[in-house]
């Protein structure tokens, strides 16, 4: 296959180059994102590769038909921002990779909440400036807080089972619950008003889809704990951001990690450190000292970036030869 791979970055390159060779695929790499504007870069490929940021709706998947185009190969989890209707009403051939490493994402939970939790940014930023003052830093425990996990797909009960390691009492929702799992790993599924009334801190790990877009917005916040920490390494537009703002302001909500934002797209995986970010929100956001931001990096370790690759290659092989393969989204 001749595949157009748009939003690619040196580590793109790197990792699919020492792959694409065994599966007889040629990848072009493009650093702009696919959106109107760019889909006719497109033309003369068998398929394009994409990444959370590009934009697949009704518009660019007609011109990419009208390209003769008819696979888009996602080489992340999700793909909310793929018009899913139009796509299957032009039979398009859409895969993912639905399970690169659930691990790096709920590692990268832990490692957002002890840095909040135990203020090591501000510990390693005094100490080399010779500050070894401890006023200020001190910190919460983690161990037998009640967590809330929304969502218990393969990151999220990877990341309940970290919880549990840590002496944390685990409630989860699902629209889908896996009682087995929840048996035996201790947790205990809940509705969601339940678990929202009772966690202490609330993590998120579900798909972003129109039903539960902004499912963190000003009512469930007053159903949560005074003082409540939230986490969101899924998609940001699961966290209606202003609602957020308000309630730390009112220090409702005590602690906020997020390593995505609803408004990412205009910000995260560019070097922005010579500009004037125009996003006001976001920049408030980042004066609250107990807020974490991270650029969409959950997933990015050397394991799942090798995962990537050769499961984005390899579902691509199986779409050309025409055979199952288990990836597709439809």
């Amino acid at each position: 296959m001749k595949i157009a791979m748009f939003s690619s970055k040196q580590y793109d390159i790197e990792y699919f180059s020492q792959y694409a060779g065994q599966y007889y695929h040629q990848i072009d790499y493009f650093d702009t994102r696919l959106s109107e504007a760019t889909v006719k870069m497109a033309e003369g490929y068998d398929a394009v590769c994409v990444f959370v940021n590009d934009r697949l709706n009704q518009q660019v998947l007609d011109e990419l038909v009208n390209l003769k185009i008819k696979t888009v190969a996602f080489r992340c989890a999700g793909f909310n921002n793929l018009d899913l209707n139009q796509a299957k009403k032009l039979q398009m051939n859409c895969v993912r990779v639905p399970a690169y490493s659930p691990h790096a994402v709920a590692e990268h939970v832990l490692a957002l909440l002890l840095t909040l939790y135990r203020s090591t940014h501000k510990s390693y930023n005094r100490v080399r400036e010779g500050n070894f003052s401890l006023e200020g830093l001190s910190g919460v425990e983690i161990s037998g807080k009640t967590v809330g996990i929304i969502g218990t797909g393969n990151i999220g009960s990877v990341t309940a089972q970290i919880f549990r390691g840590f002496n944390c009492e685990v409630l989860a929702y699902d629209i889908a619950p896996n009682h087995s799992w929840a048996a035996e790993n201790n947790v205990t599924y809940v509705e969601l008003s339940s678990l929202y009334e009772v966690s202490d801190i609330i993590t998120l790990h579900c798909p972003l889809d129109e039903q539960n877009r902004h499912m963190i917005n000003a009512e469930t916040i007053r159903l949560m704990r005074q003082g409540v920490t939230l986490i969101n390494t899924s998609r940001g537009g699961l966290i209606d951001t202003q609602a957020v703002y308000e309630a730390l302001k009112r220090k409702h909500i005590g602690y906020l990690a997020i390593d995505v934002y609803e408004e990412e797209a205009n910000l995260f995986f560019e070097d922005l450190s010579t500009d004037i970010v125009m996003d006001d929100l976001f920049m408030r956001l980042t004066t609250f000292p107990n807020v974490l931001i991270s650029g969409h990096q959950g997933f990015f370790t050397t394991h799942a970036l090798n995962q990537i690759a050769k499961v984005t290659l390899q579902n691509l092989q199986q779409v050309e030869q025409g055979v199952k393969c288990d990836n597709v989204l439809f």
